[in-house]
C-alpha cells in the first residue's frame, strides 16, 4: 500500500506531463526571417509536423495567395515552386525589388487555422559615390571643401575619405530619405588646406554597405592646385665662347605654367625681349655681351626672377699669317647702332709692318735646309764630272804571243807586258 501523500505526488506528475503534451501543437507551421539584396533571390520555407490532412499556403504582405499546395495562385513569373509535400511548402522569389519587402504568411487550414510569419528584408544597393567641389583649381594655401554623395542605400551607407595613401576624417555626414520612402542618400564633407605638393594628388571617396558583400565601390578625383612659378636659366651650349651662337633658356615651372618672359641685362635701361618665348638668342657672341642677364617669368599666380652671369671667353684659333687690310678692325654692330648709323665709313689704312708668325718662321727654316741640300748635291755632281773628264782610264787587252804556252797566270801576265809596245792597235779607251 502506497501512502496517500505519495499517491498525490504521482497524480500531479501525470497531470503535468499530459498538459505539456497538449501544449505542443504539431500542426503549427514554422518559418524563418530572410534578408536579400535587391536584384537577388529569396527562398521561403514553411514546415509542419502534422498537416492533419490539410495543405500549406504562402501569401505576400498584401495577403495575396502565392501558392496553395503545389498550385500557383498569383501570376508572377518571378515566384516559383521549389518543393511541395504534405509537410513542407518552399517557394522562391527572384529579381527581388524593394517593394517585395515585408511579412510573408504561411498558413495551414486546420481547425483552427494556424499561421507563421516570415519577415523579408530587402537591402538597397548604394549607387557609386560622386565627388563635388573639384571642378575648379584651388589656389595654394587655401582650404579645399569637397562633398561625396551616394544614393539608393538601405539602410543608410557609410562614406570614408582617402587622400593619396592617407585616410582623412570627414567634417560631417548628412542622411536624407529618398522620395520612395525606402532608401537613403548619404552626403559626407571634408575640408583640408592644400599645398603645391597636393597638385595631381588623388582623393578617393568609398561607400561601405552590407549589400556590397565585401566588394568596394568608390570614386577617385585628382586635385588641381595653382601655385607660384619657379624659373632657372639654362645656357646652350653650357660653356659659350666668342663667335659662337648662344641660347639662354628660361625654364619656367608652375601651375599654371608661366606664359610671359621678360629678358633684361643688368645695367641696361631698355628690356631686351618681352614675349611668350622663353629663349633669348645670341647669333654671334662678342665680349661686349658679357654681363648678368635677368629673366622674369610671369603667370596668373605671380612672377619669379632668375639670373645668369654670362662671361664670354676667347675662342682658341690656329696661328695665321698677318694680312694687310684696307679696313680697320671689325667691331660688333648692335641693332641700335645700325639704326643710328645709316652709312658705313671704312676706317683709314694703318701703316703696319708685317711680322712673320711662328708658322712662317718654321716654313722658312725648312726651305733653307732643303735649298742647302740641293746646292750640295749639285756641287758634288759637278766636281765628279769634272774629275772624270780630266782623268780618263785605259786598259789594254794584249794577247802576247806565247802566252798560251805560259805555265801559269803570272808568267802569262809578265809575257804580255813585254809585248805591250807592239800592241797599240789593240788599245781600248774607257771614259
Amino acid at each position: 500500500m502506497q501512502p496517500p501523500a505519495l499517491r498525490i505526488l504521482l497524480l500531479i506528475a501525470c497531470f503535468a506531463s499530459a498538459r505539456g503534451n497538449l501544449s505542443r501543437d504539431e500542426s503549427q507551421p514554422t518559418t524563418s526571417d530572410e534578408t536579400v539584396v535587391a536584384g537577388g533571390t529569396v527562398v521561403l520555407k514553411c514546415q509542419v509536423e502534422d498537416p492533419d490532412d490539410s495543405s500549406l499556403q504562402w501569401s505576400n504582405p498584401a495577403q495575396q495567395t502565392l501558392y496553395f499546395g503545389e498550385k500557383r495562385a498569383l501570376r508572377d513569373n518571378r515566384i516559383q515552386l521549389e518543393r511541395s509535400t504534405p509537410n513542407e511548402l518552399t517557394i522562391s522569389i527572384s529579381d527581388v525589388v524593394l517593394a517585395d519587402e515585408g511579412e510573408y504568411t504561411c498558413s495551414i487550414f486546420t481547425m483552427p487555422v494556424r499561421t507563421a510569419k516570415a519577415l523579408v528584408t530587402v537591402l538597397g544597393i548604394p549607387q557609386k559615390p560622386q565627388i563635388f567641389g573639384h571642378e575648379q583649381p584651388i589656389d595654394e594655401e587655401k582650404v579645399a571643401r569637397l562633398l561625396c554623395r551616394s544614393s539608393g542605400s538601405k539602410p543608410a551607407a557609410q562614406l570614408r575619405w582617402r587622400k593619396g595613401n592617407r585616410d582623412i576624417k570627414d567634417s560631417g555626414t548628412e542622411v536624407v530619405e529618398d522620395p520612395n520612402g525606402k532608401t537613403f542618400t548619404v552626403t559626407s564633407r571634408v575640408e583640408f588646406r592644400v599645398t603645391k605638393e597636393d597638385n595631381e594628388v588623388e582623393v578617393t571617396c568609398t561607400v561601405d554597405h552590407e549589400s556590397l558583400q565585401n566588394s568596394e565601390r568608390s570614386t577617385t578625383q585628382k586635385l588641381q592646385v595653382h601655385y607660384k612659378p619657379t624659373a632657372k636659366i639654362e645656357p646652350h651650349p653650357q660653356y659659350p665662347r666668342e663667335g659662337e651662337k648662344l641660347q639662354l633658356q628660361c625654364d619656367g615651372q608652375g601651375n599654371p605654367i608661366p606664359q610671359e618672359f621678360l629678358w633684361e641685362k643688368e645695367g641696361s635701361e631698355a628690356p631686351l625681349q618681352l614675349s611668350s618665348d622663353s629663349v633669348l638668342i645670341f647669333p654671334f657672341l662678342n665680349k661686349s655681351d658679357s654681363g648678368t642677364y635677368v629673366c622674369t617669368a610671369t603667370s596668373s599666380m605671380g612672377s619669379v626672377v632668375a639670373k645668369y652671369n654670362l662671361d664670354v671667353s676667347d675662342v682658341p684659333q690656329l696661328p695665321t699669317p698677318h694680312v694687310h687690310s684696307t679696313r680697320g678692325p671689325s667691331q660688333p654692330i648692335s641693332h641700335a647702332s645700325m639704326a643710328s648709323a645709316p652709312s658705313f665709313t671704312p676706317a683709314p689704312i694703318q701703316d703696319a709692318s708685317p711680322v712673320p708668325s711662328t708658322s712662317s718662321t718654321y716654313h722658312a727654316m725648312i726651305g733653307g735646309v732643303v735649298a742647302v741640300i740641293v746646292f750640295l748635291l749639285l756641287s758634288l755632281l759637278i766636281v765628279l764630272g769634272h774629275y772624270l773628264i780630266r782623268h780618263k782610264g785605259t786598259y789594254l787587252t794584249h794577247e802576247a804571243k806565247g802566252s798560251d804556252d805560259a805555265p801559269d797566270a803570272d808568267t802569262a801576265i809578265i809575257n804580255a807586258e813585254g809585248g805591250q809596245a807592239g800592241g797599240d792597235d789593240k788599245k781600248e779607251y774607257f771614259i
